[in-house]
């Protein structure tokens, strides 16, 4: 049973399964984030990324049951709506990474001409 039933409106139904799973995703990516900021201060490493991926892992699957349970159709669009947040979060990840890499790379080329120019 859903936690807010929306009788035969299929468009808000799925809308609300669609933002249910955007909304674990989110929940699943941040803590995942929040545990690898964490892996150099953490003295037992290994503890930490095992409690922190069983209660993601927990409150995800608890979540899709609990709000999406009432047929296959809203489970499969939640998790559609899980995944489109995984790769909206993996692309922002990506370009932020490429940005810094690319900051770098400029950095080192002005260093060698600089460089060359000095010799």
């Amino acid at each position: 049973m859903m936690l807010i039933d929306f009788g035969d409106n299929l468009w808000l139904s799925g809308l609300y399964s669609l933002l249910v799973g955007a909304v674990l995703g989110a929940f699943y990516f941040i803590g995942l984030w929040w545990t690898v900021r964490r892996i150099d201060s953490s003295p037992f490493i290994g503890i930490l990324l095992l409690c922190s991926m069983l209660f993601r892992m927990s409150v995800v699957m608890l979540g899709f049951y609990a709000l999406l349970s009432k047929d296959w159709q809203s489970i499969l669009l939640a998790l559609l709506g899980f995944i489109i947040l995984r790769l909206f979060v993996t692309r922002r990840i990506r370009s932020k990474e490429n940005s810094a890499i690319n900051k770098e790379i400029q950095s080192l080329k002005q260093k060698s001409l600089c460089e060359g120019e000095q010799l």
